[in-house]
């Protein structure tokens, strides 16, 4: 008895224990199938209440239609603004264009302006040194003028100084001609005239010769300040009033503190009395000094210089 209530009580709780997953599958698939119950019960519903969300939409936008229209009677009244305000955008960056160039402009003409003004000072002070120097130039002529001025009036003075001096000698030199014109003897002319007889050329073209032919000067040169003193075309003399030497036959007369001497002949052609009536000058020409008759101003004799 034992083993078979074992096997019933063993057979009962697999009968409970298949049910039991059998039932709990079952409630499962009931408790999916709800929801669709659910929603097949509510389509007719919404079905039923989906006109009346388009009559309160209808009116909800009939209610707000007066809004609308003043929305868009505003954003028409503020698009001239709009307009406007785009239009000024647009027009910013052109006017700061303009503005820049205008300030550019200024800039170019202030420059130019200061440029100007800078080559006008500039023009001025040029004007004023050239000015400047010109009056300087001016000075130094007028300066020059007047030291050359005081020159030749100095020049002058001398010159006339120099005049009255050869008035004075000239006159000097008379009154000794008259003198020893006087003082000579009849004799004392008769033997001048046969000495000097014996220095006349018979030739003088032929005879006498330059310094330049002789070879050049080589007798005692008179310093430049002593010679300008007592020789040169403006200081003349006659050789008969000078005391006469012959030195080795050459005749020798003292003048200026030096003794000269002859060395050629006296042109045939001179009057006989030149060394006693004509002036003569002695003067440097060329190559060597020479003595010159103002009678005959083409001859010069040559002569050298001796010391006393």
């Amino acid at each position: 008895m034992k083993p078979i209530g074992i096997i019933s009580t063993t057979a009962l709780f697999l009968l409970v224990g298949i049910g039991a997953p059998a039932n709990a599958r079952q409630e499962k698939q009931e408790e999916k199938a709800k929801p669709q119950k659910q929603e097949q019960q509510a389509k007719p519903e919404r079905q039923q209440q989906a006109p009346a969300p388009k009559q309160q939409q209808h009116q909800q936008q009939q209610a707000q239609a007066p809004k609308q229209q003043q929305q868009r009677q505003q954003q028409q009244a503020q698009a001239p603004k709009q307009q406007q305000q785009r239009q000024q955008q647009a027009q910013a960056p052109k006017q700061q264009q303009d503005n820049s160039a205008k300030q550019q402009q200024q800039q170019a003409r202030g420059q130019q302006q200061r440029d100007n003004s800078a080559r006008q000072q500039q023009q001025a002070k040029g004007q004023q040194d050239q000015q400047r120097q010109q009056q300087q130039r001016d000075n130094s002529a007028k300066q020059q003028q007047q030291a050359k001025g005081q020159q030749d009036q100095q020049r002058q003075v001398r010159q006339q100084q120099a005049v009255m001096q050869q008035g004075q000698q000239r006159q000097q030199r008379q009154q000794q001609d008259n003198r020893s014109a006087q003082q000579r003897s009849p004799e004392q002319v008769r033997v001048q005239e046969v000495a000097w007889q014996g220095d006349r050329a018979h030739s003088w073209k032929s005879e006498h010769r330059t310094w330049q032919q002789r070879g050049g000067y080589n007798g005692y040169r008179v310093p430049d300040d002593r010679f300008r003193s007592y020789y040169g075309q403006d200081h003349g003399f006659r050789i008969d009033v000078l005391p006469v030497l012959y030195v080795g036959g050459q005749r020798r007369f003292q003048y200026g503190g030096y003794s000269f001497g002859l060395l050629d002949p006296w042109p045939e052609y001179w009057s006989n009395d030149w060394y006693d009536n004509d002036d003569v000058y002695v003067d440097y020409y060329g190559d060597g000094y020479y003595l010159f008759n103002r009678r005959y101003p083409g001859d010069r004799i040559a002569i050298s210089f001796y010391l006393n």
